[in-house]
């Protein structure tokens, strides 16, 4: 959020066609995200709209009816870790995403940014952009952000749950009371 000065963030929990039961319902993991983001000093919108779709959805759908309700002038940036953009090349009509976003991407332990398959680093030539340029224009562009590299995934959290281990103190503890009292991950 102070990287880009967003005026808003937009968190859209999914329903993932490419991943097994994740031993949470897709309302639960909207609440858990809800309660991750109460009290933050910037606006925060849990958008259901996947979810309540009730059929996995595809990223450039989603793109295409935000596009549609915010208007075609608005800034939008997708948020992503750099594991997704070694596989962008991947999703469905992902040069598509270009028209409707900005694609954000945020180092990961154990994926470059620098390490792109030849198809995503050729689309990328000449759309990387500063924080300012995503701010101030609608869709197009890449902002690659090296410095957040945060040690954390939903999957670990996940196994270490299920290990009954603690999981990284990036949790909020009321999401984790929440997973506690819905006997979530074990």
């Amino acid at each position: 959020m102070q990287l880009l000065g967003a005026d808003e963030l937009r968190v859209l929990p999914a329903l993932p066609w490419q991943k097994a039961s994740l031993g949470a319902t897709a309302n639960q993991r909207a609440d858990m995200a809800q309660l991750a983001f109460t009290g933050q000093h910037y606006p925060v919108v849990i958008d259901r709209q996947e979810l309540e779709r009730g059929t996995p959805t595809f990223t450039v759908d989603t793109l295409r009816n935000l596009r549609a309700q915010l208007g075609n002038a608005v800034s939008l940036a997708f948020l992503m870790g750099a594991d997704q953009l070694q596989k962008l090349d991947t999703w469905r009509d992902w040069h598509a995403l270009f028209e409707l976003a900005h694609i954000c991407a945020a180092a990961r332990p154990g994926f470059a940014l620098d390490q792109l398959p030849p198809a995503v680093q050729d689309e990328l030539q000449g759309r990387m952009a500063t924080p300012e340029r995503v701010r101030t224009t609608p869709a197009g562009s890449i902002c690659l952000a090296p410095d957040l590299a945060v040690d954390m995934s939903s999957t670990g959290i996940r196994a270490a749950l299920q290990r009954g281990e603690q999981p990284s103190s990036l949790i909020s503890p009321v999401v984790l009371d929440y997973i506690e009292q819905h006997n979530l991950y074990k």
